[in-house]
């Protein structure tokens, strides 16, 4: 048995402020409310309040300081590379409750194109895995993902209704240090139309990703397809940093 563990304080402020932010109950320019104030509402002292303070303003979101208020800067998360891996990671970052449902998880041979883009041959074992990928309850994304025999197999003693692959894999010390993107857009097929409740032909935004270790074999290949009306995506570049690929959820 698997006790639950609370998040801790400053997360959970973190978290509520992210859902606010998100949301647009605090809009890009107002203020956020004062260290006082939040202290007051969660019952708690200046250190935790802090604490999540500075995580936003690492992350972007607010800004403000030499004795001026904090104020937001950006509705947006800036995902660091676990977290755009993982959907659960992601949507619970903004302060909504992930979901899944899996429809499908088999061995068997990769086709001509799966082999291509994991470098296999043709006909290697392979693991298959389609999940309805869920955010407040609402169909969001449909995810179609291979997995390299030895990664995949591990998939079988998991519960992929349960939370993030991503982290039970990394638990298991798979490597997956390096991915690839690639945005498109889609007409959605049949298994498409009935998964996401959206017409057949209505346009999806597809996600393709190649994740690879550090010694750059691929171990995974996903593609997913997203409802426009919920998602978006966008890239933030700089002259300081690498491009960062960011992935929005549009409140509704």
């Amino acid at each position: 048995m698997v006790a639950c563990v609370e998040m801790p304080l400053h997360e959970r402020i973190a978290a509520d402020l992210r859902r606010r932010i998100a949301s647009g109950e605090l809009a890009v320019g107002d203020p956020v409310p004062s260290e006082s104030q939040l202290c007051a509402h969660w019952e708690a002292s200046r250190a935790p309040v802090r604490q999540a303070l500075t995580t936003l303003r690492a992350e972007g979101m607010i800004g403000g300081g030499r004795g001026k208020p904090a104020v937001v800067r950006r509705h947006t998360l800036s995902q660091p590379f676990e977290t755009f891996l993982s959907f659960s990671s992601w949507a619970a970052g903004l302060g909504h409750v992930p979901g899944q449902r899996t429809l499908e998880i088999a061995r068997r041979p990769a086709d001509a194109d799966i082999a291509d883009a994991l470098q296999l041959d043709e006909g290697t074992p392979v693991v298959q895995l389609l999940r309805q990928r869920l955010i407040d309850g609402r169909p969001t994304m449909l995810e179609r993902t291979t997995f390299v025999e030895p990664v995949g197999r591990l998939l079988f003693d998991f519960d992929c209704d349960s939370g993030s692959l991503y982290q039970y894999l990394g638990e298991q010390g798979v490597d997956m240090t390096v991915a690839r993107h690639q945005i498109d857009a889609v007409a959605a097929d049949e298994q498409d139309s009935e998964l996401l409740e959206v017409a057949l032909g209505a346009p999806l935004l597809r996600e393709r990703r190649c994740a690879s270790g550090v010694d750059g074999r691929p171990v995974e290949h996903s593609d997913d397809r997203y409802r426009p009306d919920m998602v978006s995506f966008s890239i933030e570049n700089s002259q300081q940093a690498q491009p960062a690929l960011l992935r929005h959820w549009r409140a509704s």
